[in-house]
């Protein structure tokens, strides 16, 4: 056991395992930013060629076409980008603002039925999304009548189980004899809230505010479900627009959609820091 422990110590051996290690990790960051590159630089191209299908890693000719014929293909490629905005930016808000709302309840108020409560709650997470569609769009259509509407776009992602989870979680974290001091010094539950655990949430709050809006903008299908008019779609259903039978402009649809990653990135890197420090919370205790 000595003789193998001191081999698989031996300087040589850790800088090859450590090499290994490495090439690893890069093969597995070209892997994830690889997409992301090949969207870039397809978004320079001609947009004749992409009429043509043209596929490839680097463009005959970089040029910023794509984006202008983006812009001027249709008059709704401004509203598009604003409803995403709007429709994001309201999900993102209310999930911040309802989830710790009752993350605080399910963690430091005492009430009737909490753990039951909470227990379905985690249930309900477990229901698939595709699960939940049908059942929305009825209410939505049938009995809200508010199809084609900012209504319709945001009410059913209000707040969803997983953020109330997550701020369930980590304000369970938070010494309760702070909360206890300030009530002795005469703080209701609004004033605890708003001056003590929301101070100290302010991480939680940001990988909330990060992962909501991303989700919420890189919808997909349900915007696509309640949505009959050109004007009221967001980004990314807006985008099939550039694809028809026999062609696809795929240049001003790249265009496109890196213009709709640019908010998501300019929300990560303002909140990078509190996103990075939720993360790692509970990693090192004591």
């Amino acid at each position: 056991m000595a003789l193998y422990s001191n081999h698989t110590g031996h300087p040589y051996v850790r800088r090859i395992r450590n090499a290994g290690l490495m090439i690893v990790l890069l093969l597995f960051a070209l892997a994830t930013l690889f997409p992301i590159y090949f969207m870039i630089i397809s978004s320079f191209g001609d947009p004749v060629e992409a009429g043509a299908l043209s596929y490839s890693l680097w463009p005959g000719k970089i040029s910023l076409d794509s984006y202008k014929f983006f812009f001027d293909y249709s008059e709704y490629s401004y509203r598009w980008l604003l409803n995403s905005l709007i429709v994001a930016t309201s999900v993102m808000v209310s999930n911040v603002l309802f989830a710790t709302l009752a993350g605080y309840a399910f963690s430091k108020i005492r009430f009737r039925g909490r753990s039951v409560l909470f227990s379905i709650m985690l249930c309900a997470m477990m229901i698939p999304y595709q699960v939940t569609q049908v059942p929305l769009y009825i209410l939505i259509v049938n009995v809200f009548q508010i199809e084609n509407t900012y209504g319709a776009l945001i009410m059913p992602g209000l707040v969803t189980v997983f953020n109330i989870f997550l701020a369930k979680q980590f304000m369970t974290s938070i010494p309760s004899e702070i909360l206890e001091c300030a009530k002795v010094e005469g703080c209701n539950q609004l004033q605890m809230f708003t001056k003590i655990v929301l101070p100290l949430s302010k991480t939680v709050m940001a990988v909330m505010a990060i992962l909501t809006f991303m989700d919420s903008w890189n919808t997909f299908f349900w915007p696509f479900l309640v949505t009959n008019t050109m004007d009221m779609q967001t980004i990314q259903v807006g985008l099939k627009n550039f694809r028809f039978a026999n062609t696809t402009y795929f240049a001003p649809m790249m265009a496109g959609a890196t213009i709709s990653a640019l908010p998501m990135f300019i929300l990560f890197f303002s909140l990078q820091k509190y996103f990075l420090e939720g993360v790692t919370v509970g990693a090192v205790k004591g």
